[in-house]
């Protein structure tokens, strides 16, 4: 049994699909108008992990995500560098693909894509017309009339005047209501645009993740995911004009995970503290990554600092140390495995997606398989099989052990300042010739700018204490 947090309904709820172990599940993908950034992989990340608990649960998961890929952020980006706007999109979509498969996101089944449902889109609209729903403007744009849907304001619990209250308003004269959002944008001079009974124009944002929705799984689906900033105004009006045409509630459930903070601050442009994707890869290995992450409720926002990730560095180098070693010294070429350690993560899993405890447990864990090491038990392979699958649904130990030792210590030596590393070459050097008074002198020095030597056959390592 599987219990997680409506938005809906604002309480934790036992999750019955609408058809019995078929799950068709939605999540908000990305607006390619830039670099993806940690907050658009953390929540890949989270409806990632969530559809694999729910096929772990022995559901038939239908996963769709969609790219945004016309709005006017993308035209804007694209006329400042002088390209047509539907190849800048393809453009970042590819490079956000590649950069998720960097970080060991799998992918949907379904992929929707904005400008691939035009003609859907278009007829949404004309339909929400005929309804009375929804009206068209001299000018050519089509609003959809808030008050003409009684139950606006239930997924963000508000009523139509407090709506207004922190919504940036489009003032168009020929709105019927300062609410009232754009279904259809009348094309201005040099944007790009599709032929519509209203003219020239695109689609406005929301009504691209109603149609899509309903292109790849009709009327209603079970979930319907994003990141917690999306619930009003997005998410409201998602439901506004999709349940007005179809009469029917929209999602069964809706999972809203938390927003990213920077060193305690919004991650904005303004603020210059974005942390793209490009950067994150260059630092990190995915599973330190994901560990830095998963140590917060989904639903909770994150405050992000650099101390997070060495933290998680930390520990997953500690980890995969341990399983290097079982892997040296045991025959792991067996199907046996420590199964207690499956049924206490995913019975926090199936709470709500409780990854904190979750990761909590592998503390004790490789503590009790170090002590396994030590006294040369081979029941070891039993708990190194186990934890591997327990954690999988997370994306941890899904990789070679001795690649993610590499790849972290490579990093971390390539951290070290050229100051330090030549003082530690001298020291070095200074031991082969014997010159030990030297080379204890140099080692003093070192240890004052927080840097240790570790020695070893085959040369030394650097440490950042």
């Amino acid at each position: 049994m599987i219990k997680f947090y409506n938005t809906l309904t604002r309480r934790k709820e036992e999750f019955k699909p609408i058809e019995e172990n078929k799950v068709k599940m939605y999540a908000c993908g990305i607006t390619v108008s830039g670099n993806a950034h940690i907050g658009h992989l953390y929540q890949a990340m989270i409806y990632d992990i969530i559809r694999k608990v729910l096929v772990r649960n022995g559901y038939e998961v239908a996963y769709a995500r969609n790219y945004t890929d016309i709005d006017d952020k993308i035209i804007a980006k694209a006329n400042e560098l002088g390209v047509n706007s539907d190849d800048y999109a393809k453009e970042m979509i590819e490079k956000i693909n590649e950069e998720m498969k960097y970080f060991q996101v799998d992918e949907p089944d379904i992929w929707l894509k904005a400008t691939e449902n035009i003609e859907n889109i278009i007829n949404f609209i004309q339909k929400l017309i005929n309804k009375g729903f929804a009206y068209p403007t001299k000018k050519g744009d089509v609003y959809f009339a808030v008050e003409n849907f009684h139950r606006y304001g239930a997924l963000s619990n508000r009523n139509l005047e407090n709506a207004k209250n922190g919504y940036r308003i489009d003032n168009d004269e020929e709105k019927l209501n300062p609410l009232d959002f754009a279904l259809w944008k009348s094309a201005k001079e040099g944007e790009p645009f599709w032929i519509s009974p209203w003219g020239k124009g695109r689609p406005g944002w929301h009504i691209e993740c109603s149609t899509m929705n309903m292109q790849a799984f009709g009327e209603q689906i079970d979930i319907h995911g994003g990141g917690r900033d999306l619930i009003f105004p997005h998410h409201e009006n998602e439901i506004a004009q999709t349940e007005a045409l179809t009469g029917k509630q929209f999602s069964k459930y809706w999972i809203h995970n938390g927003l990213i903070k920077v060193e305690g601050q919004k991650m904005s442009k303004s603020l210059g503290n974005t942390i793209t994707l490009e950067e994150l890869r260059k630092k990190y290995h995915p599973e330190v990554v994901k560990f830095a992450l998963l140590q917060n409720s989904y639903r909770s926002d994150i405050n992000i600092t650099e101390a997070n990730f060495k933290q998680a560095e930390k520990h997953i180098n500690s980890f995969y140390q341990v399983l290097a070693e079982i892997e040296e010294k045991f025959d792991i070429n067996q199907e046996k495995m420590q199964e207690k350690y499956q049924k206490d993560v995913f019975d926090a899993m199936n709470d709500d997606f409780n990854t904190p405890k979750a990761l909590s447990y592998l503390f004790e864990i490789f503590k009790v398989m170090q002590k396994k090491i030590e006294e040369n038990d081979a029941s070891v392979v039993e708990d190194y099989h186990g934890v591997k699958k327990a954690y999988e649904d997370l994306g941890l130990f899904i990789n070679n052990s001795l690649d993610v030792l590499d790849f972290i210590k490579q990093k971390s030596q390539d951290e070290i300042p050229q100051e330090i590393k030549l003082l530690a070459e001298k020291r070095w050097q200074s031991k082969i010739d014997k010159n030990f008074a030297l080379a204890d002198n140099l080692r003093g020095q070192l240890l004052e700018k927080g840097y240790a030597i570790k020695d070893s056959k085959e040369g030394y390592e650097i440490q950042k204490i």
